[in-house]
């Protein structure tokens, strides 16, 4: 085989092999993507339980005050309580 017909085999192999990756990629992008919308929406008050439980571990940690903790948690609690 000549160079350049080596070298065109490997330059469209590569690219082949790119796209596929890409394609791939897509894919599982997709699919992750369909899987959060398809997914149920959990409930108001399982949502607060999770809030307030991140907000304590939060607080552990000095991240936040007590203050900021129960004014952030309020906020939320008027947001996600109201849509339901």
């Amino acid at each position: 085989m000549h160079r350049r017909a080596a070298r065109y085999v490997t330059r469209t192999t590569t690219a082949a092999a790119g796209a596929v990756a890409t394609a791939a990629t897509s894919v599982a992008a997709a699919a992750v993507a369909a899987s959060i919308v398809l997914s149920p929406v959990a409930e108001a008050s399982s949502r607060m339980d999770g809030v307030r439980a991140d907000l304590q571990r939060a607080v552990q940690l000095n991240q936040i005050t007590e203050e900021q903790a129960l004014s952030f948690e309020a906020k939320l609690a008027g947001r996600i309580l109201g849509q339901a």
